[in-house]
């Protein structure tokens, strides 16, 4: 058992969000997309987070990316809810903009200050005030949104380097006003994100949080930096942190690493979580390349997370709670080789690896 506020969960296994790809031209989710929920559901995972909504237009991140940016959409999204609770189960929506990330979706990206890096399929144009004022509205209404639509919390991505990534960090967000400078400063956008939301939802719907702790960049956040982040959550009305990298661009791949093969490659936000753990007494989500039974429950037992995230290996198997409950399975049979997410339109998520771990 576990509680995200007042959120009861069978279990500690979270599904951790991934882009599902399910979704047509205007953000509706697909009917694929519904069977990959209620799949998970029937499959015992405790809470269900859903792949990054975009909030705005402005925000979508990729091509077939899923909506809540509409009151249109509601009534599609409820029918994603629906089918996770006639199977017992429990989903969170994670609501995002992609900002500076939006690859070929939007005529302009959007930034918290100007900038350009080779893995910007565009330049990014600096946020004015009205349009940051705009987007705080937007996380607040699609936020009004999941719950109208019955999600049993909402999920607010700060990770990955998606827009309130960008706004945490000193390499992206260089504003002289008062939503940049220092790590107050920078913290403004997240603080009016979360008060909106909140005020929105009312005091007892369940509202976490996706963190990115660290920048794979030079000049970029810092873990020194994001602890005072941490710090500063539960005041801002959140009730459980996901701990997760930022901004990439090194040469390994920041949130999502290849060749998970052993114990010893798993887990490995930990010592972020650890130091999250130190400031805060809200739960704590790890993810981060974990893959067996015996990891999970050592995490657990250990008090650095309280909750354990997975993503690829519930696109490989999503039975796999189900299958470590009964003793059947002991680790995933997931090789963390990363051919998860689709090439062309259409395909959507799916295990597409050549082979799979013997079990």
């Amino acid at each position: 058992m576990g509680r995200i506020g007042n959120l009861e969960l069978p279990n500690r296994l979270v599904r951790s969000a991934t882009a599902e790809h399910m979704a047509d031209g205007n953000g509706r989710p697909r009917p694929e997309l519904k069977r990959l929920y209620r799949e998970l559901a029937a499959g015992g995972v405790g809470l269900i987070i859903t792949g990054h909504m975009y909030v705005h237009p402005s925000g979508r991140a990729h091509a077939e990316m899923t909506g809540i940016y509409s009151d249109e959409l509601t009534p599609s999204l409820a029918e994603l809810v629906d089918a996770v609770h006639r199977e017992g189960g429990q989903i969170a929506v994670q609501i995002n903009h992609g900002g500076m990330r939006c690859k070929d979706t939007v005529s302009e990206t959007l930034a918290p200050s100007a900038v350009d890096a080779p893995s910007l399929s565009q330049p990014a144009r600096e946020m004015t005030p009205d349009e940051i004022d705009l987007l705080i509205d937007a996380y607040a209404q699609a936020a009004r949104r999941a719950k109208e639509a019955g999600f049993d919390a909402v999920q607010v991505h700060a990770a990955h380097g998606y827009l309130i990534s960008q706004f945490l960090s000193p390499f992206v967000n260089r504003r002289s006003d008062e939503w940049g400078g220092d790590i107050d400063g920078r913290m403004r956008f997240l603080r009016a994100v979360c008060q909106a939301v909140r005020e929105k939802v009312g005091p007892d719907y369940p509202m976490f949080i996706k963190l990115g702790m660290l920048d794979d960049v030079e000049g970029g956040l810092t873990p020194h930096e994001s602890v005072q982040v941490v710090a500063a959550l539960e005041q801002m009305g959140l009730d459980a942190i996901e701990i997760s990298g930022a901004i990439g661009g090194g040469a390994r791949n920041l949130n999502v690493r290849a060749g998970i093969v052993s114990g010893i490659d798993e887990a490995y936000f930990r010592p972020m979580a650890r130091e999250a753990q130190a400031v805060t007494r809200l739960p704590i989500m790890l993810v981060g390349g974990l893959r067996s039974r015996e990891v999970m429950e050592e995490v657990l037992s250990s008090g650095d997370a309280a909750f354990i995230s997975i993503s690829r290996p519930l696109i490989c198997e999503p039975d796999l709670p189900n299958r470590m409950r009964l003793g059947q399975q002991e680790e995933s049979s997931c090789i963390s080789a990363n051919y998860c997410w689709p090439e062309t339109l259409g395909e959507g998520i799916g295990c597409r690896c050549p082979t799979v771990k013997p079990l």
